[in-house]
């Protein structure tokens, strides 16, 4: 790891300009594993002009050329994906099995959207007048600005750079603060690879300076933002006094709803999986468990002992299930909400902070019975390893108890009667929907994101990250040799003239 992670931009890596750094720590050992730059709105600027420099010829690469140049990038992350990984487990404490998978996701982003290169589909339709075509093709927008979280430190940045990248956009990124390394040695990568100078600009230090510099800046065309959802909405409403174009992706409480006639152990392990994994510091995270009340009384013994036998510790050693959070404010606010779920429902197992050899910024796993839908640890997103269990009676209310949060990411329902999951599919008001897995895992060629609290609306992966850093351009050709007027001669057409 560097002694001290700088800024790229216009192809330099540089510190920032006031010369301040701030520290990494590794959450498992709290020990200080390097600096990183701490920069402000006038890096951010110098970024923008860089990145406003090489939109010009970005633009102009052929799309092809600009894919050739993503696969490159997607075979260097190949090469360095088990580096990448133990520093990704150093600098914000995920388990080394999941880390690995993170920066594989940026493998499968690059390839895909390097592929998108040959395509980019418009469309052609009928036209309403003879002798002439008409298409709608995407277009570019300029300069955009990618806001990322820490928890997936490179995956989450390819959801949104490599769509941008393919659609010939320039890029300023904000390396999140727990996990500057990883920004920057991601964008290292692209930069490795060939791509010019300018076209990817990195950024790291504070959220507010960095990340409202970013929002503001008048040729930031386009803002796309993963974090919490207060700062979401916040930064949403800042954009739309520019006039800017925003992606939003924010919080969930997503639930897993188990029925009588589930493939117990199949829902048992995928609970464990998705409540607890990343330590559950995911926004596709389980943490509500809604039982059909014929099975809940052997689930819940079944659940307790074998949350009990997970393992804490640091995610390097390959034996460990579970990391710290991410830090200590992290983990004060999980017991904040332990402490309120106390007084709402019943502890079944964890409830406290926990150390390793003394260090780290660990919690132990935490299960809560006897939940109401309406209480505060089943409505509000706690980030931690922290499970709420519901129960239910049928179907129909499990899926009213699904619904009823402020947010709208994803979704599960274990059961052998496909009518049952037909019925989930189509009643689910999440963005994502799983049936007999749990709510984590979703594959890049799909959109990713949900509806109320968790976003605005718009979605990152699969095509459809292309309409956030594209804006459609309808084109027209008339070779008729005539003034033709759309509508106004639509007699003509039908009549003799036609």
């Amino acid at each position: 790891m560097p002694a001290t992670v700088k800024n790229l931009i216009g192809g330099e890596w540089v510190e920032a300009r006031s010369g301040e750094v701030f520290e990494t720590l590794n959450p498992a050992t709290e020990e200080v594993l390097g600096t990183a730059a701490k920069s402000g709105a006038e890096d951010v600027s110098a970024a923008v002009e860089a990145a406003k420099a090489a939109y010009q010829g970005w633009r102009l690469t052929p799309a092809p050329r600009r894919g050739e140049i993503l696969f490159r990038a997607g075979r260097l992350l190949m090469e360095r994906k088990e580096e990448l990984a133990r520093l990704m487990t150093q600098e914000m404490g995920k388990v080394i099995a999941e880390a690995r998978g993170d920066v594989q996701e940026a493998i499968d982003m690059a390839f895909y959207m390097g592929g998108e290169g040959r395509r980019l589909l418009g469309y052609t339709a009928p036209v309403e007048l003879p002798n002439k075509f008409g298409m709608a093709i995407r277009d570019s927008v300029g300069v955009v600005g990618l806001i990322t979280p820490w928890n997936f430190p490179i995956a989450i940045p390819s959801w949104k750079s490599l769509p941008a990248l393919i659609a010939g956009n320039t890029v300023v990124f904000k390396a999140a603060s727990y996990t500057p390394t990883l920004g920057a040695e991601f964008v290292r990568t692209f930069q490795d690879a060939g791509l010019p100078p300018g076209v990817f600009n990195v950024v790291s230090g504070p959220g507010g300076a960095v990340g409202n510099a970013i929002v503001e800046h008048p040729d930031v065309k386009v803002i796309s933002f993963t974090g919490s959802t207060e700062i979401g909405y916040s930064l949403y409403a800042r954009a739309a006094q520019h006039g800017k174009k925003v992606s939003l992706e924010l919080g969930g409480k997503n639930a897993i709803i188990v029925m009588d006639d589930a493939n117990l152990d199949l829902a048992l392990n995928s609970a464990l999986w998705s409540a607890f994994g990343t330590t559950g510091q995911r926004c596709t995270a389980t943490s509500r468990l809604i039982l059909q009340k014929g099975i809940a009384p052997d689930f819940k013994e079944a659940l307790v002992e074998r949350a009990k036998q997970l393992k804490l510790g640091d995610g390097l050693d390959e034996s460990v299930d579970v990391g710290p959070l991410v830090s200590a404010p992290a983990r004060e606010n999980v017991h904040r909400y332990v402490e309120i779920g106390k007084g709402e429902a019943r502890l079944m197992c964890g409830g406290q902070p926990a150390s390793v050899d003394g260090k780290g910024y660990f919690y132990e796993v935490t299960i809560f019975d006897r939940v109401e839908p309406g209480m505060r640890i089943a409505q509000e997103e706690i980030f931690g390893p922290v499970l709420s269990i519901i129960e239910c009676s049928t179907l129909e209310e499990a899926i009213q108890i699904n619904n009823n949060t402020a947010y709208g990411l994803s979704s599960s329902l274990f059961t052998e009667n496909v009518n049952a999951a037909f019925q989930a599919i189509r009643d689910l008001s999440t963005g994502i929907v799983y049936i007999n897995h749990g709510t984590i895992g979703a594959e890049i060629q799909f959109p990713f994101g949900g509806t109320r609290g968790t976003g605005n609306g718009m979605r990152e992966a699969g095509q459809t990250a292309l309409d956030t850093f594209t804006e459609w351009k309808a084109v027209y050709v008339d070779y008729s040799g005539r003034l033709q007027r759309a509508q106004i001669d639509t007699e003509a057409v039908l009549g003799k003239d036609a």
